[in-house]
């Protein structure tokens, strides 16, 4: 698949391997191939390629199953480009029977796949996805923020290459200015100039790459977006510069060039920051409700269970001090529960038999039990998370 021509699809080689080959002929065969149309490659990523070889994934213990029989699984999708990619995963996955959802977030690249679990199964719906040459593991909030730090620091360091050039090129150009008025001769004004472009030119080459590598990226396939009007701009205010300070000119504007990538360079890194903010709020929102459930038996044995395998119904007995890991009704005991994290309510409210309590609350007062009336993904707490998420 990703040796296939851009923009074409009426061939089948050359392939850097077999793996791409049978990827490229599953896209064609389902009637996908506008696939190639419309991505736009990253010459900076590596593309996607079949791994023969990896270790087989136990994608079923991940797999949540309701009373309706439907399964749900979150995966992490390796190798996305672009909307293109997105289209193409949900598409393939939308067309195999027994498939209700599958909704790719290009933001976290997390995949969230719906199924009627007698029709099909996780480990064919991730052999799919690792047909066309993705990979795709179980969701871990950790590889996503490994990622996301890893963006933030290189704007971090854009961002203070180009505070760094911004500052040291406007006291030059300043002296300029000055010498305007102060009868500074040219071969002064043009020393600065040229000492300005020594420090700006490798400057804009460095900062500006989160910018030009986008440019070019989606130049390259006929479109566009915001970042290619400022490649274009900080370009050609930089090479006129250049231009007027060879030619001995009286103007140059090395300044408004890199103080314009820093700028928005400043804006792009709080873009990021404000972005991981908001994903970090809801899984910190999921872990608070992802720990152990001590679940009681009728017999009034105690054991401890996942989440993920409280069913509704099940007794839950929570000590004080913890938090809630179910959706429930209180039955046993008398409390004060902290809701803040549902409601906002800074004060905790009393508790007794009857009243409602939902995952993530602390329990502050005495033990508890509480009969489980939601569980898992049905609980308020991960619809709180979802709509965060899709916010």
């Amino acid at each position: 698949m990703t040796a296939a021509p851009t923009g074409t699809v009426d061939r089948e080689g050359p392939f850097c391997c077999s793996g791409c080959a049978a990827a490229y002929r599953l896209v064609c065969g389902c009637g996908l191939d506008d696939y190639y149309r419309r991505r736009q490659l990253d010459p900076d990523v590596p593309p996607p390629k079949p791994d023969d070889d990896a270790a087989s994934v136990d994608y079923a213990s991940w797999v949540r199953t309701d009373e309706a029989g439907e399964a749900r699984l979150a995966l992490i999708v390796e190798g996305l480009h672009c909307a293109a990619c997105v289209w193409l995963i949900e598409s393939l996955l939308s067309r195999r029977p027994g498939v209700i959802s599958a909704r790719v977030n290009m933001t976290t690249r997390r995949l969230v796949l719906i199924w009627r679990e007698q029709e099909t199964t996780a480990e064919v719906l991730a052999g799919l996805i690792n047909g066309l040459g993705y990979r795709v593991v179980p969701y871990d909030p950790a590889l996503l923020g490994r990622a996301q730090h890893r963006r933030e620091r290189e704007l971090l360091r854009a961002m203070a290459v180009a505070g760094f050039a911004f500052g040291n090129v406007m006291l030059l150009s300043v002296s300029v200015w000055a010498g305007h008025s102060e009868g500074m001769d040219a071969v002064t004004r043009e020393f600065l100039h040229w000492f300005s472009a020594l420090v700006a030119l490798p400057a804009i080459a460095y900062a500006g790459r989160p910018f030009f590598r986008s440019a070019l990226a989606v130049l390259a396939h006929g479109r566009t977006n915001m970042d290619v009007p400022i490649s274009i701009g900080v370009t050609l205010a930089a090479g006129m510069s250049l231009a007027e300070t060879i030619r001995g000119g009286p103007h140059a504007y090395f300044d408004a060039a890199i103080g314009l990538l820093f700028f928005l360079l400043v804006g792009r890194y709080l873009e990021s920051r404000a972005r991981g903010r908001a994903r970090s709020a809801a899984e910190q929102m999921l872990a608070l409700a992802a720990r152990a459930v001590t679940v009681v038996a009728d017999d009034g044995t105690r054991r401890v269970l996942p989440p993920t395998q409280v069913a509704v119904g099940m007794r839950a007995f929570v000590a004080a001090g913890e938090r809630i890991g179910v959706d429930g009704v209180l039955v046993e005991g008398e409390t004060e529960i902290d809701t803040a994290l549902i409601d906002g309510e800074s004060l905790p409210k009393r508790a007794g038999p009857g009243t409602a309590v939902f995952a993530g609350t602390l329990n502050v007062g005495g033990p508890i039990l509480v009969r489980a009336t939601a569980v898992g993904d049905g609980t308020l707490l991960a619809e709180m998370a979802r709509l965060l998420e899709a916010a």
